[in-house]
């Protein structure tokens, strides 16, 4: 996010460094509190620890699907806590520990960029994840827990953050080049595109299969079928919720590549601390949506917060 208003305020050319003249605009910065954004931060951090401790807690819900519920918590997480330390380091350059261009202060504003960073890309690829779950549990109900097995969610989750960790490392090193901007934002494109289309072509051909397994194998696989569907919509809620979060953040880097002096454009960037706070929202917003759609993790909320 701190690339990002950078980009804004100054305007700098990617590909050769040099500056362009500033955008002319009537349209004012829309600032938002920094006590609302550290608020919001630290429920988003709460609220996924709890995720956390629950599944950990129930055996029950020691599943590949809640396992990359849990991943893409801990992307909410790193979202989360880049804001807070973000804040801790205003705070401290505020009473004069940190200098605002110092070494040390470069390599923390990077680490913190790389949680940014990390946690776009791990939502998306555990979104992925997820959706990919939920397709082979509905097309592929009786061979489920042959396919994906707890080893092979294990493995999964790996790809994820060592992949995610790589590209992320990359991304922030050579973020100041117009062509890294255009990966970053196609990435998020294609990957959103995947799975739109993985939910489209599962929810087309679930009723004709549903009735198909009900017909061969009786009532029971058509009650799991009925589950398996639930649980395909608790994902389409996740991946409704994270584009309409994150869908803001990416257009104004998109904006900013192709079109930064047109007034229009510059009018939609003067939004970005509320495309921000977007952002942090969605890390409070999803563990709402695994307790009203699991009633296995709400009761486990439950219990943990009546003893």
């Amino acid at each position: 996010m701190d690339r990002a208003t950078e980009m804004k305020k100054e305007n700098t050319g990617y590909a050769n460094g040099t500056s362009m003249p500033p955008n002319h605009t009537q349209c004012l910065t829309i600032n938002v509190p920094e006590e609302i954004f550290f608020t919001i931060s630290i429920l988003g951090v709460l609220e996924n620890v709890l995720v956390f401790t629950a599944v950990i807690k129930n055996k029950k819900l020691h599943l590949p699907m809640y396992f990359f519920i849990c991943s893409l918590s801990f992307s909410d997480i790193l979202g989360s806590l880049y804001k807070i330390l973000e804040s801790i380091m205003m705070i401290l350059a505020s009473y004069g520990h940190l200098q605002k261009k110092g070494k040390i202060e470069k390599k923390m504003d990077d680490i913190m960029d790389w949680f940014f960073v990390l946690s776009l890309l791990g939502s998306i690829f555990s979104l992925s994840a997820i959706a990919a779950d939920r397709y082979i549990t509905i097309f592929y109900a009786l061979r489920y827990h042959n396919i994906m097995t707890i080893r092979r969610a294990w493995i999964i989750l790996a790809a994820i953050w060592v992949v995610g960790g790589g590209m992320g490392i990359v991304i922030v090193i050579f973020f100041d080049y117009t062509i890294t901007v255009m990966c970053f934002t196609f990435l998020f494109f294609l990957l959103l595109v995947f799975i739109v289309c993985l939910y489209i072509h599962m929810f087309l051909l679930a009723q004709s299969h549903a009735r198909k397994i009900s017909s061969l194998s009786g009532q029971w696989n058509s009650v799991q079928q009925k589950t398996n569907m639930k649980g395909a919509i608790t994902l389409t809620i996740l991946l409704g919720v994270f584009i309409c979060c994150w869908f803001p953040f990416i257009l104004h880097l998109f904006l900013f590549i192709f079109c930064p002096q047109n007034p229009y454009c510059a009018c939609y960037m003067s939004t970005l601390y509320v495309n921000c706070t977007l952002i942090l929202c969605n890390s409070v917003i999803d563990p709402f949506i695994y307790a009203f759609r699991s009633p296995e993790l709400r009761s486990t909320f439950k219990k943990m917060f009546l003893c």
